[in-house]
C-alpha cells in the first residue's frame, strides 16, 4: 500500500448534490425549494403567518404569571434514599444536600433539596433540606429519624431606583 493508493471506505463519502443545473440533475429550476417568491428566497421566517389576519398566538389572551424569584428544589423521594442506603452509596447518619449529590441521588441541588414521601424508608435517618412534606416527615419520625428543615433565603427582587 502506498500513500497514492488510500481511499476512502465505499459509500463513506457522499458527493454533494449539485442544485440548479438543469432539469435533467432531478435538482433544476427551483433547486429542491419547490417554490417560488418569499419561501424560495434565504433567510425567511413565516412561521405562523397566517395571510394577514391576526395570527392565533396574538387573537388568544394572555394568561398565567411566572414567578421570577421562585425557588427551585430537587425533589427526592423516601424510596430513592432507601435504595442509595442499601446499596452502600449513602450513609444514614447526617444526609444533606453535599452528601444526596455525592452519592449520584441527585444532580446539582439548586436551591435545596426537598423530601417527599413516595416509597417506604426502613433506617433511622438524620436529614437536613430545605423543605419537606407532611407526610415525609412522618415517615422518617416512625423509623426513628429525625428531619431538619432549612430556613431558604429567598432573593429580593430589585426596586427601581428612585430618581431625586
Amino acid at each position: 500500500m502506498r500513500l497514492n493508493q488510500i481511499t476512502d471506505n465505499q459509500g463513506a463519502h457522499k458527493a454533494r448534490m449539485r442544485v440548479g443545473r438543469g432539469i435533467g440533475s432531478g435538482k433544476g429550476k427551483t433547486s429542491g425549494r419547490g417554490v417560488k417568491g418569499q419561501k424560495a428566497r434565504t433567510g425567511v421566517r413565516i412561521k405562523g403567518f397566517e395571510g394577514g389576519q391576526m395570527p392565533i398566538h396574538r387573537r388568544l389572551p394572555k394568561r398565567g404569571f411566572n414567578m421570577p424569584f421562585q425557588a427551585v428544589y430537587r425533589e427526592v423521594n423516601l424510596g430513592r434514599l432507601q435504595q442509595a442506603i442499601e446499596a452502600g452509596k449513602l450513609e444514614a447518619k447526617a444526609i444533606d444536600a453535599a452528601s444526596l449529590q455525592k452519592a449520584g441521588v441527585i444532580g446539582a441541588p439548586r436551591d435545596g433539596v426537598r423530601l417527599l414521601g413516595k416509597g417506604e424508608i426502613k433506617v433511622a435517618i438524620a436529614i437536613t433540606v430545605a423543605g419537606a412534606s407532611k407526610s415525609a416527615v412522618a415517615a422518617v419520625e416512625k423509623a426513628g429519624g429525625k428531619v431538619t428543615v432549612l430556613e431558604v433565603k429567598k432573593p429580593e427582587p430589585k426596586k427601581p431606583a428612585k430618581a431625586e
